[in-house]
């Protein structure tokens, strides 16, 4: 598979009822592929854990029959092992390019859990994989040993999510495993981490930004960060400043990309205030602007 610099962690449009809108959702995925953006489905951003075994299915099957003519990543999570190999196995007959492992949620498994988990969810398949470490969201950081030991395992690990949101972290994964690629799990901080030797993006802001994000990522990988200042910074985080998905997903639909903004509980369009929202539309414009 050809290396993407840039993926795009799909948000999962819903209708009033909270059932999946395929119709803005294949717009959604036709504006990456415009961009040139690689996709990932039923990542966090995608709540891919709030939708049920056949709902994921299904968006597995309907984002892989568009044929888009960027890659497409599909997210496993959670921590019933029983369970993700199962829909492993569903996804090697549906063959998508690439699949996203996290480390196990809740249970805080050591240095060895963690490489027993992933290698046995990476022995259910020859797909290539990307680990993902998020400790804002699973209660525990992966061990910077792990990815260096799966690559001596697993020829098919294509690389690592890093979300850690630290560049010394990072530095440790690279320092450990200089022959993984790693990505950026954080909009934010892609600049420090492309200078550390990361290769890319995983993205929630190329959700409302593809062109832009897709701009914005060739510039931090070639080191040309310096007119990136204080924009870039000012608009990831107006992003984050809800729980996600949940500012994507109200400034999909203002731009009306999206029917609908709905969310699914726990996730709450509550908690994002009109001060954030206008935050964001202004946020948009200048993104707008600046890439224009």
């Amino acid at each position: 598979m050809e290396k993407f610099p840039l993926w795009t962690a799909m948000v999962t449009p819903m209708n009033t009822d909270g059932s999946v809108d395929y119709d803005s959702f294949e717009s959604l995925l036709k504006k990456q592929e415009e961009a040139g953006n690689g996709v990932l489905v039923l990542g966090s951003t995608g709540e891919g854990l709030n939708l049920n075994e056949e709902e994921k299915r299904g968006v597995v099957a309907f984002t892989k029959k568009l044929g888009l003519n960027v890659p497409m990543m599909v997210g496993i999570g959670g921590f019933d092992l029983p369970a993700q190999a199962d829909f492993i196995h569903f996804c090697n007959e549906v063959k998508p390019d690439a699949l996203l492992l996290v480390t196990p949620l809740y249970a805080k498994p050591g240095a060895e859990g963690q490489f027993e988990w992933f290698s046995e969810l990476m022995g259910e398949t020859e797909i290539p994989c990307m680990l993902y470490n998020v400790p804002s969201r699973t209660g525990v950081k992966m061990h910077p040993s792990v990815p260096a030991r799966l690559s001596e395992e697993f020829d098919h690990l294509m690389g690592v999510k890093e979300a850690s949101g630290s560049v010394e972290e990072f530095k440790e994964f690279r320092r450990q495993a200089p022959n993984v690629d790693f990505y950026s799990g954080d909009d934010g901080l892609t600049p420090a981490f492309s200078k550390e030797g990361g290769v890319g993006l995983v993205s929630v802001a190329s959700n409302v930004w593809p062109k832009a994000t897709h701009k914005y990522t060739e510039m931090c990988l070639k080191g040309e960060t310096d007119s990136l200042f204080p924009l870039w910074k000012n608009a990831t985080d107006a992003l984050f400043k809800a729980p996600n998905p949940v500012p994507a997903k109200v400034l999909l639909n203002r731009k009306g990309w999206v029917t609908n903004d709905t969310v699914r509980l726990p996730l709450s369009l509550g908690d994002i205030s009109e001060q954030v929202i206008k935050e964001l539309l202004e946020q948009d414009t200048k993104i707008t602007d600046w890439f224009e």
